[in-house]
């Protein structure tokens, strides 16, 4: 009797965790079918730069309408990192030209080169959600370290900081269009992290998409000159996350704060600031 209960038991888990396992891969199933319902925009070579362009600005939006309110409304200046800025349509404007000509003239030919040696290929399944969430993860520390000693060699090596990165320190009180005001050199090699990751994990599309989304969310929140309630960094515990104000002292004091998004990096090599 003992062993018929014990035998239905593991029946029963292997069943749940069986229903489990097909659940979490059937999860993302309508998304992708969806997607690749617009299979030749996917394969189009412009798509790349018109993805970037439209997540980017559309991230963008909501924080240059808080810098809108702000100077209206005390409740949005309150949130400000540094209250007694004010934001200007020149500076968004100088922002948003040098990041159309970075695309445009640069990021462009290269994506359609790349489209040429690289086809494009877009399996009929989706991934399974949990592990596009944890490659997703995966690459973000592969981006944040990378970041992080690329950032540190451009402050460390005063020939770099002066040639490329310079460009980038322009604004010390920074807003969502600043993320992607920098040099060509900064440009590129940036977006070659980013791309070369999922690339070289040989992520499924649709991951490399969410990256890609995620990726720009962070470096736009990270720049947007706000502390929200609800900013990522604090939904992130024990301080392993820097979020704007971390790379708004950055920006502040040009020698502290190098990695991008996580902590761990400038904790270890000392050059962790928290404005405390």
């Amino acid at each position: 009797m003992l062993s018929k209960t014990v035998w239905g038991g593991a029946e029963l888990l292997k069943d749940t965790c069986s229903g489990l396992s097909l659940t979490n891969m059937m999860l993302l199933q309508p998304v992708w079918t969806s997607l690749l319902g617009h299979s030749s925009v996917l394969h189009s070579p412009v798509f790349p730069v018109l993805f970037s362009l439209g997540v980017y600005l559309s991230l963008c939006l909501p924080f240059l309408l808080l810098d809108l309110l702000s100077s209206r409304w005390a409740l949005v200046r309150r949130y400000k990192l540094q209250p007694l800025s004010s934001f200007s349509w020149s500076s968004a404007w100088i922002c948003l030209s040098r990041t159309l000509f970075n695309h445009l003239v640069f990021i462009f030919p290269i994506t359609v080169i790349n489209w040429y040696l690289r086809p494009v290929y877009l399996p009929q399944e989706a991934p399974p959600l949990l592990r596009l969430l944890a490659q997703v993860f995966v690459c973000l520390l592969l981006f944040d370290f990378q970041s992080f000693t690329w950032h540190l060699l451009h402050h460390r090596i005063s020939w770099l900081y002066r040639s490329f990165h310079k460009v980038h320190h322009t604004f010390t009180s920074t807003h969502a269009l600043t993320a992607e005001y920098s040099g060509v050199w900064e440009t590129l090699s940036l977006g070659v992290f980013a791309a070369a990751n999922p690339a070289l994990l040989g992520l499924h599309p649709l991951t490399e998409l969410v990256f890609f989304v995620v990726n720009m969310w962070l470096s736009v929140e990270d720049h947007c000159g706000y502390e929200l309630p609800w900013a990522t960094h604090r939904l992130v515990p024990l301080g392993l996350y820097g979020g704007a104000r971390h790379h708004h002292l950055h920006h502040l004091r040009s020698n502290c704060n190098y990695a991008p998004y996580f902590t761990h990096w400038d904790r270890l090599a000392g050059t962790l600031h928290t404005g405390d």
